[in-house]
């Protein structure tokens, strides 16, 4: 009985020893196939993209070859300025602006100019404060102008009479045709300088504050220019039968001592002395030097600008002036002594 008894096998019971030897022998070759789909795939999948990835490098290199070669034409006669647009004008030349522009852009032709350096080149033209220049391929330029505005007149030493704005930038030349300020600004200072140009805008604010002042008392239509050569020495120039008075007004004030002026003026006209009257000096506050010219000689008297009757000091002659001298020598020189 013993004998005829099968004979167990231990691997049978376990399962170890034949998944063991399954597993040995299957695990590499898996992974090998594994690795062969992976590279397979990859490659696939590589030769799916390509004819897009050479789609696109073609279409960036024809775009190259566009852009150079439409910048090597540039220059050729599709792109040569033929017109000039312009916007904003009233008093500027369009005769200057459209010389100006073909001139910056015939050697670039449109498509290659330098539209700041243009711009830049207008704003230096007579009444043209601001130029937005853009391009209108293949051909043409516009430009938009923003005009300076004139706000007064200057007389030059030379004795021209120039517009003036509120940078103090000569613009042209007054015309007949144009309305006729009610005074002009005399004292400019011509050199061409930065110095001299911050001195002449310091002149146009205190030249249009005057007038503000001027304008609100009613004493604008009294003057004929005002003297701004030096800003502490204001002085006004009268106009009509007043045209050879001077009125000094100083560094301050310059309202109420006009205002004041005019009041000993016209009293003074009515006196035997009004008409050898050459100035007034009200520099110095409320006291008025009114001066006379007679014979060739300047005389002074002093009158308080708010008194009904003028204070009047006595009129020199040369023997009395070289008195007054000699006098004077005299007390200084005991007063040395004491």
């Amino acid at each position: 009985m013993k004998n005829q008894l099968p004979p167990q096998k231990v691997g049978n019971r376990t399962g170890i020893g034949s998944k063991s030897k399954s597993g040995v022998n299957q695990k590499p070759a898996r992974r090998d196939r594994d690795s062969n789909e992976t590279l397979s795939s990859r490659v696939r999948t590589l030769l799916v993209y390509a004819p897009r990835i050479i789609k696109l490098t073609l279409l960036v290199i024809a775009t190259v070859m566009v852009f150079l070669g439409y910048r090597a034409a540039a220059s050729a006669s599709f792109f040569q300025i033929r017109t000039v647009e312009t916007r904003g004008l009233k008093r500027a030349s369009v005769a200057a602006l459209e010389a100006a522009v073909r001139q910056d852009v015939k050697q670039t032709g449109v498509w290659r100019a330098d539209l700041l350096q243009v711009s830049n080149h207008l704003e230096q033209l007579p009444w043209v404060r601001k130029a937005v220049v853009t391009r209108v391929l293949p051909d043409g330029i516009r430009v938009r102008i923003v005009e300076r505005e004139p706000r007064l007149v200057v007389r030059t030493s030379g004795g021209r009479f120039v517009w003036v704005d509120d940078d103090a930038v000569f613009l042209d030349d007054m015309k007949p045709t144009d309305q006729v300020p009610t005074f002009f600004l005399r004292g400019w200072n011509e050199d061409d300088s930065a110095t001299a140009r911050q001195e002449n805008r310091e002149r146009v604010t205190k030249f249009l504050e005057l007038q503000r002042d001027w304008d609100a008392q009613g004493l604008s239509e009294r003057v004929s220019e005002v003297s701004l050569l030096d800003l502490r020495d204001v002085r006004a120039q009268l106009t009509g039968n007043d045209s050879q008075i001077e009125v000094r007004l100083g560094a301050q004030d310059h309202g109420r001592r006009l205002h004041d002026a005019l009041i000993v003026l016209d009293r003074q006209r009515q006196t035997a002395r009004g008409a050898f009257i050459s100035y007034i000096d009200l520099s110095q506050g409320k006291r008025a030097i009114v001066g006379l010219n007679t014979g060739g000689r300047t005389f002074a008297e002093t009158e308080n600008g708010s008194d009904s009757a003028p204070a009047v000091a006595p009129n020199s002659s040369p023997a009395k002036e070289k008195d007054a001298k000699a006098r004077a020598q005299t007390k200084k020189t005991e007063q040395k002594r004491t």
